[in-house]
């Protein structure tokens, strides 16, 4: 698979990921020197070839070939939370199938102290190049996990003990009125038609984020973004 954009490049570089480095000629000379700091080896080429290789122009004049990505399992999710000694935080999607938007999740989940993203196989966006590129390398540094059955997933997790709360704009709570300080999943769905009734019936609690009336709804990054620094303000992170 080929990535592009500096961030998602460089954190490849970091995690030993890329097999090869193509750089368009003329770009800043910062961008030659921290590959070389990285000690990446790399080419050289014209700017179009970038273009014509991975029919984009938004590339930032870099792209590494590296391994297909891997999915983690929940129990590495959870590990990673106990390797950290914190109080594990997973974030759930279903059926966010844009991948700028997946991405973007990956990298606010990362930012704001999530311990994993879960999704489903059949309604989620793929690892994609764009979505790699919006994850501005987050995709790299967190536990990434497909499941076949997001509510069968989510009952499996309460059994190890965490509580499932969903982000539903009819939820009848706010933040301010959950218990933040257990074991955590949030479950955000598609911005078009929400969570599945099945997923909804999952979650120990529906909460909501007031927001003024003339605005129908948030972005789900967003709202999840706002979701994850509450929990983060309620444990004393930050």
């Amino acid at each position: 698979m080929w990535i592009y954009g500096r961030n998602p490049v460089l954190e490849a570089l970091k995690e030993g990921r890329v097999r090869r480095v193509l750089v368009a000629k003329g770009v800043e000379g910062w961008l030659l020197r921290e590959l070389a700091r990285l000690g990446a080896e790399y080419t050289l080429v014209p700017r179009i070839e970038l273009d014509m290789l991975l029919k984009t122009t938004h590339h930032q004049g870099v792209a590494a070939e590296v391994e297909e990505p891997r999915y983690a399992s929940l129990e590495e999710a959870l590990g990673f939370a106990e390797a950290r000694r914190e109080v594990p935080l997973l974030v759930a999607l279903d059926g966010v199938t844009d991948p700028r938007n997946y991405g973007a999740i990956l990298r606010t989940a990362l930012a704001l102290g999530a311990h994993g993203v879960v999704s489903e196989e059949r309604r989620s966006a793929p690892l994609s190049p764009l979505a790699l590129k919006a994850s501005a390398g987050a995709a790299f540094r967190l536990p990434i996990v497909r499941v076949k059955n997001l509510p069968r997933a989510l009952s499996a997790l309460k059994e190890r003990g965490l509580w499932v709360y969903g982000l539903d704009v009819g939820g009848e709570k706010t933040l301010k009125a959950l218990d933040l300080a257990r074991p955590l999943v949030l479950v955000a769905g598609s911005e078009g038609e929400g969570m599945r009734r099945l997923v909804r019936e999952s979650c120990d609690e529906l909460f909501r984020i007031p927001i003024r009336p003339e605005a129908e709804s948030l972005n789900v990054g967003v709202a999840l973004g706002i979701a994850l620094y509450g929990v983060g303000q309620a444990r004393g992170v930050g």
